[in-house]
């Protein structure tokens, strides 16, 4: 049965039905705790709920030490921006472990994270700076868009022997949706159709996801019929469900709230080029940030990232590659 659950609840459900399943489950951060009242803590006892020093560097170090010891941690970060000052251990320390032990160490360590902008908190709470994990292989990325894929991401990742990064987008937090009851997982590397179509294909991650579903709806009133698709983890990528859609529509457009040049979008681009080009048929668009910061006002803002505008405009530039020519000669 499913019922209806906020993102952030759904969340939260999935971490506490593992912690109840599995004692090797634990849960830290620099917030969690903090109170002898704190609910995590009233439940699962002081051996695997720990606040932690306010030190990125601290918290995920004892976590690689603790999933190498045979622990599932989950690191509550808050912020990925977070993640920058502890680089050595996420993509140097704990992805490559597996590997280079011959396989005799696992490192199963989910390190949760916001992600996305909320109007106002400028450069550096604001990133969705994904694209720079996805080059490390070992490392898992999640990027639910919806509360059903945020909790059954969240159980998969925490029930993987591999180190996941598990992003949250903090404007998708309070979002309503059905949840599925009880055990639930959803598996990586497994794309969903949000929307079927015929005549282009839209690729969207995260918040962009429902941003990209508005637009399609936009463009269904003038008999354009888009497919979206929501790849939900970017590491691994799903390219087959991708590429058997692009064969069908033979256009593409690519949304993605990271800059153009830090974006899954330019990966995704680059291996239907490789893989999926005899079926294109107008030229691949890019809906992204802009690669600059993101700023503090909010005209400034809104003008940097995608929205349904600039999603309904690239669909109907590759629906019509020579107007779109002319317009931007």
């Amino acid at each position: 049965m499913a019922r209806e659950l906020p993102y952030v609840a759904a969340i939260d459900e999935a971490i506490r039905q593992e912690m109840a399943r599995d004692d090797n489950v634990l849960y830290f951060g620099q917030n969690i705790a903090t109170t002898e009242n704190d609910p995590y803590l009233t439940a699962f006892g002081s051996d695997r709920v720990r606040v932690t020093p306010i030190s990125e560097t601290a918290e995920i170090g004892m976590a690689v030490g603790a999933a190498m010891a045979g622990y599932r941690p989950v690191v509550e970060l808050y912020m990925a921006e977070f993640l920058l000052v502890a680089m050595d251990q996420v993509v140097n320390e704990a992805p490559r472990m597996h590997t280079m032990t011959g396989g005799q160490v696992r490192v199963p360590l989910v390190l949760k994270a916001g992600y996305g902008f909320t109007a106002g908190w400028a450069g550096q709470h604001t990133g969705s700076i994904y694209g720079m994990f996805l080059g490390v292989p070992g490392l898992k990325v999640a990027l639910p868009s919806t509360p059903a894929d945020a909790k059954g991401l969240m159980t998969t990742a925490i029930r993987d022997d591999n180190p996941v990064l598990y992003l949250q987008h903090y404007l998708l937090m309070l979002d309503n949706g059905e949840v599925p009851e009880g055990d639930y997982a959803v598996p990586f590397g497994v794309a969903d159709v949000k929307r079927s179509g015929s005549d282009v294909t839209i690729v969207a991650t995260g918040w962009t996801v429902h941003r990209a579903l508005a637009a399609a709806e936009r463009l269904a009133a003038d008999g354009i019929s888009a497919e979206v698709i929501d790849p939900r983890t970017i590491a691994p990528l799903d390219t087959a469900t991708i590429l058997e859609s692009v064969a069908k529509t033979g256009r593409l457009v690519l949304v993605d709230q990271a800059t153009r040049h830090a974006s899954v979008a330019a990966v995704i681009a680059s291996e239907v080029s490789e893989h999926g080009f005899a079926d294109l048929r107008a030229p691949i668009k890019h809906v992204t940030a802009l690669d600059t910061t993101i700023a503090y006002s909010k005209p400034m803002e809104e003008y940097v990232l995608p929205d349904e505008d600039k999603i309904a405009l690239a669909v109907r530039a590759v629906l019509d590659p020579a107007a779109d020519a002319k317009a931007t000669t």
